[in-house]
């Protein structure tokens, strides 16, 4: 899908919640091009840009809201456009042709998704991207990518090295889904979910189905599992959420039957 296409599309659902973000509110002082500057300086692949280049970034960007369970690109898509997430968490997803599901990344804010604008148009997109928030999303075209990066090679470089760790973290998922059994997987993607929170405890907003779809089970042994970690005091369960109580104990969880 090209940047037009996508823009229209969501243009057609304002309703929905697909409207430009950058839209000034009542009462406030801010532009939309100062918004949109605000946001793309707060992305590390941005850093250290000249403020000339950081207003003409957000005079070439288009920055939009998809609502949460909107559909960002679906696999096949021209792979024309890339997306700089602010606000909010969108899924890769992979998805076979009888219907199973992958989550292959959940990404959160400052960061982008649809790198395969870096490499050119021959390539279409293999994964489906969908919004689990409300997102606030930049959409950038690739030529004002290519443009960019031939201006300041830096940025080049860092949008390699953040490609290259998600291509490690697919490996690590690949190896875990062939040797590690779903217990130890489950445990993985709840530590990483859960990130590098400054206490022993952390909540994870995620549902049964979601957990699911990353470990590559069913729902209903994510909830049986679930249940087991919480009577041996590894996680408490919320109504959409997981708190981690022992993460010593998760850790040593995805080593088990490795």
């Amino acid at each position: 899908m090209r940047l037009g296409q996508i823009l229209n599309a969501w243009g057609k659902v304002r309703g929905a919640g697909a409207t430009p973000a950058g839209e000034a509110r009542r009462g406030s002082d801010a532009t939309p091009a100062a918004v949109k500057e605000r946001y793309l300086s707060a992305i590390d692949v941005f850093q250290d840009l000249p403020p000339a280049e950081m207003e003409r970034l957000a005079k070439t960007t288009t920055m939009v809201t998809c609502a949460r369970g909107r559909t960002v690109f679906r696999a096949g898509d021209a792979s024309d456009t890339l997306f700089l997430l602010k606000k909010g968490r969108v899924q890769i997803v992979r998805e076979t042709a009888d219907g199973k599901r992958l989550v292959a990344a959940v990404l959160g804010p400052e960061t982008f998704f649809g790198e395969m604008a870096l490499v050119g148009q021959r390539f279409p997109q293999a994964s489906t991207a969908e919004a689990l928030d409300d997102a606030v999303v930049c959409v950038m075209s690739r030529h004002d990518v290519e443009r960019l990066i031939l201006a300041h090679p830096k940025v080049g470089l860092r949008f390699l090295e953040r490609v290259g760790a998600r291509l490690a973290e697919t490996q690590a998922m690949v190896e875990d889904f062939a040797f590690k059994p779903v217990a130890a997987r489950l445990a993985g993607v709840l530590l990483r979910l859960a990130g590098s929170a400054g206490s022993d405890t952390a909540a994870v907003e995620v549902s049964h189905q979601e957990l699911a779809d990353m470990v590559a089970t069913y729902r209903e042994t994510v909830t049986v599992t679930l249940h087991d970690f919480k009577a041996r005091g590894l996680v408490d369960l919320g109504r959409r959420s997981i708190i981690l109580l022992d993460r010593t104990g998760l850790e040593a969880q995805t080593e088990a039957g490795a």
